[in-house]
């Protein structure tokens, strides 16, 4: 049982999920932002993951990339999951087509070819996928969510990693949301229920041992 961040963070056991910064969530005249989306927190985190991931990647931590895609002429839709789509609040039916360019992860968070991706059909990156067979046989017990949006696709995410038995993080400034409110109530549930809420300063504090045997 790890019960202090020290222990929970070890670089050694510890996954980076970088979650749908992509081009149709993150870049100004894509899909959201044609629909509406505010992209002021989506676009200010990228520094901020992007400061994160070159410390996992000094520290040996495995770093997935997990991307949203939706099939051509909704084939991977569900009627319910449709209906939805086209209810929601600043977004679009239409996001992540796969192999459009809307699809494709952002320059500055671009992946490595040893890093693994993630393409996914719905909020959490464990639905229909096969993250976590992957974590579980690199032996990973923590999960760090970063990404978009907060208090969708990070939140059913985070919920799934710690349903599955996987200790959580979600660092307060490496995720993003169009509402600050209801990004703001994910990390306090977070808290209440499910995790620890770090900065991305005092995961990199941890991580910095790791880092310098590393080199």
């Amino acid at each position: 049982m790890f019960l202090t961040p020290e222990e929970t963070l070890e670089a050694s056991h510890t996954a980076l999920l970088i979650v749908d910064m992509q081009k149709d969530f993150c870049t100004p005249g894509f899909g959201a932002e044609k629909a509406g989306r505010d992209l002021t927190m989506a676009r200010g985190v990228i520094p901020a993951i992007a400061e994160l991931l070159e410390g996992a990647r000094k520290a040996g931590v495995l770093v997935a990339h997990v991307g949203f895609s939706t099939a051509p002429d909704h084939r991977s839709d569900s009627g319910s999951w449709l209906a939805q789509r086209r209810r929601a609040t600043a977004s679009s039916d239409s996001l992540c087509i796969t192999g459009t360019e809307g699809e494709e992860f952002i320059d500055e968070l671009a992946p490595l070819p040893n890093e693994y991706i993630i393409r996914k059909r719905r909020y959490s990156a464990f639905t229909g996928t096969d993250l976590d067979l992957i974590l579980r046989a690199r032996r990973i017990e923590t999960v760090i969510v970063t990404g978009v949006s907060t208090n969708a696709c990070v939140e059913t995410t985070a919920r799934a990693a710690f349903e599955l038995g996987y200790y959580l993080a979600v660092p307060t400034d490496c995720c993003g949301s169009w509402n600050r409110d209801l990004h703001e109530a994910t990390l306090a549930n977070v808290r209440h229920r499910f995790g620890i809420t770090p900065t991305r300063a005092e995961i990199l504090k941890i991580w910095q041992p790791q880092a310098a045997l590393a080199v």
